[in-house]
């Protein structure tokens, strides 16, 4: 079977808002307030847990490893109860995801998030359904950017990883793609979209509309 595999933070929702309250709720717990912004800090939220509290503790100059990851269970459990306060899916994603499945294309999801919060966002969103696999950053003993994870979202939908394109937003998942030898299209409409062309992805992808389009272009 071909398949696109889709990274979900992102790419396939903007979630950088919920992450950065999650990671405002510890520097408030810290006696600082809130330091991150949900504007200009969403290309750093969409890097993950760790990336933000490194940011905000550096920006008030208490940055330590150690801190970090003190407070990274404590950024789970904020983000885990309010995950889908104000995250939305990207215009199209979703039109695509169904184009894709009428035209045979198995679709799954492969994401850095821990699978359990991937489980719940995509249910609360209400398109879990939709994706015949996921594979989250703990579901095997490695994560992205390596190869392992994305095969075995190949894997699980029964696909052809010689016929699979994943579809994301950031260097990780470039190399991903690399690693595991598949043609990758970053989306360019992210808070980091302007720097997806320098990363020389085998496609860019400025709307979901085009998407079906560049797919079977891709896996010809």
């Amino acid at each position: 079977m071909k398949t696109v595999i889709f990274d979900l933070d992102g790419t396939l929702a903007d979630t950088s808002g919920d992450l950065i309250a999650a990671a405002n709720a510890c520097f408030r717990q810290m006696g600082e307030g809130d330091v991150l912004d949900p504007v200009g800090d969403a290309a750093t939220a969409l890097r993950g847990g760790r990336a933000m509290l490194t940011l905000g503790l550096t920006r008030i100059g208490r940055m330590s490893d150690s801190v970090v990851e003190q407070y990274f269970p404590v950024l789970l459990e904020a983000y885990e109860g309010a995950i889908d306060t104000h995250t939305t899916l990207y215009p199209g994603a979703m039109d695509a995801v169904d184009a894709l499945r009428a035209l045979g294309y198995g679709v799954g999801i492969c994401t850095n998030k821990p699978e359990a919060l991937a489980e719940l966002l995509m249910t609360r969103l209400g398109v879990r359904p939709a994706f015949g696999a996921l594979v989250g950053a703990d579901t095997l003993p490695v994560r992205k950017p390596k190869a392992d994870p994305l095969i075995e979202t190949v894997r699980r939908l029964n696909g052809d990883p010689k016929r699979t394109v994943l579809v994301g937003d950031t260097v990780t998942d470039r190399d991903t793609s690399r690693a595991a030898g598949v043609p990758s299209i970053l989306v360019t409409f992210g808070p980091a979209g302007g720097d997806m062309a320098a990363l020389e992805p085998d496609a860019l992808l400025h709307r979901y509309d085009d998407l079906p389009g560049i797919v079977q272009r891709l896996v010809a």
